[in-house]
């Protein structure tokens, strides 16, 4: 048995994320199916689980980081990490609010993980959450949060009590959400935001007690309640939560079309059609252009939450007008990873509005905006990975529906988001969806296979000609090396230029130019007919103007391709096919 931890440190904090991202995949779908307010578009569950999915990613890249030394993270490293991850990849309304009380718990958590600390931390999540929401109501997560908070106090100096005192507050304050938000007593459910809050603080239970906490809303007994369940004529039955639907119900509990919704805090009550767009999107801007930006969202919409800080936002809005939304994102700063969503109105019950699925799709994933455009020339769906922020199963699979087709090749262009695209590729498989998966390396890969797409052949045989021609292309990308360490070409010294072929240091330079030029001599001794060239936006085209006249005097028949990559990671990739 493992041992517990006496504070939440780097391992407590990875282990409290794969608890929580367990936790949420078992309940997403009763999750999903509890929301009534006041859109029901029945994905609170599931804009949950990709939030933790993002922030759990984003504590193992850490953890990735330090797997050749002999110590772990610092427990801050690991805090502001998780927090960053949950707030690129926040979904929802309900996502968006759950990051921005994890920012809070990580702002103190950063200076020490014991009880005290811990107390701190709650209250500061719960504030800063509240503050983020424009319109804040009762009743619902952000009360929630509160209420943990609350129950937390004290001088108590042990750790587990303070997370279950936590906890059993979460479940109180939970099982009364019905009381004080009338739209969820009418249809005799919990909130469903946070009902996805207790079970992120039951995995904190789990992570220092070493015991999984009884699950759900807590009666005055101290049991589990029943979270009733609204069904067809109106009647209303006990469903245990986290317990066996009822008989006629869907997987998530509810009838097919019954309520359920990643409801906003701030709509008027009784609900209403409500806007026509959900817009998200992140957002680099300084502190007062924030301000500005509120302000005028608040005036367009409804359902507002801002979250972030240190120059990187996440802003989530319901409005009608969403190229007015992502306006005033342009005004305020530079949004990007926009997310715009359709709902028009049915009956009753929101849905979003598709035309006929194209037949044949690709979806790739690029470190720029400058492949980007490049890429959706060529007719491709992207989804644009930026330094430090890899895309979570959850975005590659948002961008397979973007997609809209009956059949979806999916070019990942990198090898540690092999394991992330095969989840991707396996849920939109669930939901119909013909996937194959082309496990590219590198962004010159996914350009070399995107070149022989055909979309008028058949499924198999373009996936064949794909997967074919980005395995004849040798790729290689320049990096700045970080500090003095080891690599297969020697001890690199920090600040040296670092060639890498096929993965693996091969170069270690005093700069780019030179070490891009040996770089392309070895790969070129092994034959080759085109290179390619990727720079990145702070490169001169002088040096691919240099590059291409080195490649035309010694390796004669060899031509070259150069394109802009935009903001990336790498200054230069390339490719030899």
């Amino acid at each position: 048995m493992p041992q517990l931890p006496d504070d939440l440190d780097a391992v407590a904090v990875r282990t409290w994320c794969s608890l929580a991202l367990e936790a949420l995949g078992r309940e997403r779908a009763e999750i999903d199916a509890i929301n009534v307010y006041p859109i029901a578009d029945g994905d609170t569950g599931t804009n949950l689980y990709l939030t933790v999915e993002s922030a759990a990613a984003a504590v193992e890249a850490v953890f990735a980081a330090h797997e050749t030394g002999t110590t772990a993270p610092a427990t801050a490293d690991a805090v502001r990490a998780m927090a960053h991850g949950a707030l690129i990849g926040a979904r929802g309304n309900s996502g968006t609010i759950l990051a921005q009380l994890l920012r809070g718990m990580a702002g103190v958590l950063a200076d020490g993980g014991d009880a005290a600390h811990l107390r701190l931390a709650l209250t500061s999540a719960a504030d800063a959450a509240r503050q983020a929401v424009a319109h804040p109501v009762e009743g619902t997560v952000l009360t929630v949060a509160a209420e943990a908070a609350a129950a937390a106090r004290g001088e108590d100096p042990d750790l587990r009590t303070v997370v279950t005192a936590a906890y059993e507050g979460a479940r109180a304050a939970l099982a009364r959400t019905p009381e004080q938000l009338a739209v969820l007593g009418r249809a005799g459910v919990v909130d469903a935001g946070g009902r996805g809050l207790v079970a992120v603080l039951g995995a904190l239970v789990e992570t220092v007690t070493g015991q999984a906490p009884l699950r759900g809303p807590r009666t005055a007994s101290g049991n589990a309640a029943k979270a009733p369940v609204t069904v067809d004529g109106g009647s209303v039955v006990g469903l245990p939560v986290g317990g066996t639907p009822v008989e006629g119900a869907t997987e998530g509990g509810l009838p097919a079309g019954g309520p359920s919704a990643d409801g906003p805090l701030d709509c008027p009550e009784d609900g209403g059609a409500g806007p026509a767009f959900e817009v998200i999107y992140l957002l680099e801007a300084r502190d007062e252009q924030v301000a500005r930006l509120r302000t005028r969202l608040d005036a367009l919409g409804d359902s507002l939450v801002v979250v972030g800080g240190d120059g990187l936002w996440h802003v989530h809005v319901h409005v009608d007008d969403a190229g007015a939304a992502v306006e005033a994102g342009v005004e305020a700063g530079r949004p990007y990873r926009i997310r715009i969503t359709h709902f028009a109105t049915e009956s009753g019950h929101d849905v979003r509005v598709q035309a006929e699925p194209a037949q044949r799709a690709v979806v790739v994933v690029v470190p720029g905006d400058g492949l980007a455009g490049l890429c959706t020339e060529a007719g491709a769906t992207t989804v644009i990975a930026r330094p430090g922020e890899p895309p979570a199963s959850g975005e590659l699979v948002d961008a397979i529906r973007r997609a809209h087709a009956r059949e979806v090749v999916l070019l990942p262009n990198d090898a540690a988001l092999r394991h992330t695209a095969a989840a991707a590729a396996e849920q939109a498989r669930t939901e119909g969806v013909r996937v194959a998966l082309v496990p590219t390396r590198a962004a010159v890969q996914g350009i070399a296979a995107l070149a022989v797409h055909e979309p008028d052949r058949g499924f198999d045989e373009d996936v064949v000609a794909m997967t074919a021609a980005a395995g004849a292309t040798r790729y290689a990308e320049l990096a700045v090396a970080e500090r003095q360490s080891w690599t297969m070409a020697g001890i690199c010294q920090a600040g040296d230029i670092l060639g890498l072929i096929d993965g693996d240091v091969a170069v270690i330079g005093a700069d780019v130019p030179g070490t891009a030029r040996t770089v392309l001599d070895r790969m070129l001794a092994a034959g080759g007919e085109l290179v390619t060239l990727v720079l990145g936006e702070d490169v001169p085209d002088t040096l691919a103007d240099a590059l291409e006249e080195h490649v035309r005097e010694g390796h004669l028949a060899v031509d070259t391709v150069v394109y802009r990559g935009g903001h990336q990671r790498a200054p230069l990739l390339i490719g030899v096919e």
